[in-house]
């Protein structure tokens, strides 16, 4: 195996928490924009879709894939995979009530703090995987495709 595919992990998990972070940014712009748009609600429907997919795609592609290679390479990791799997659960519960939120044309206060909630859970997962996990990545020994480790992002 190639020495620059066993570092890249932890640089694609990084690469990959900045592309959901621009979706959700995006996510809220659409969502300000508001009345001032005539096509804002198919906007914000397109984008929340869009973001929604992305993020539970990539979940589930690290509880897929990602995390039983990080769990074989270091055992002792194993509580902390859990817990990042909890985080998993809980946000595909957050998205799914977003995601009703938006196609059921919720008021824009409504909406605002189903992304606020998703926000604060995503990123606070996403630091909490970055800063724990992102140093067993770079040794990891994952011999596989991208999308199917992070998700289609």
């Amino acid at each position: 195996m190639d020495a620059d595919r066993l570092i890249a992990w932890d640089a694609e998990l990084r690469s990959a928490h900045a592309r959901l972070r621009a979706a959700l940014a995006a996510t809220r712009e659409a969502l300000d924009a508001g009345a001032a748009a005539p096509d804002a609600a198919s906007d914000l429907l397109l984008y929340c879709i869009g973001f929604c997919s992305a993020l539970d795609g990539h979940h589930r592609a690290e509880d897929r894939n990602l995390f039983p290679a990080l769990r074989e390479e270091h055992p002792r990791l194993g509580g902390m995979i859990d817990k990042l799997m909890q985080d998993h659960s809980m946000l595909t519960h957050l998205l799914s009530g977003l995601r009703h939120a938006v196609e059921s044309g919720e008021s824009p206060d409504s909406i605002s703090r189903h992304l606020d909630g998703v926000g604060a859970i995503m990123e606070s997962h996403f630091r909490f995987e970055e800063r724990e996990i992102l140093e067993p990545l770079r040794t990891m020994r994952l011999d596989a495709e991208v999308a199917d480790v992070l998700g289609p992002l």
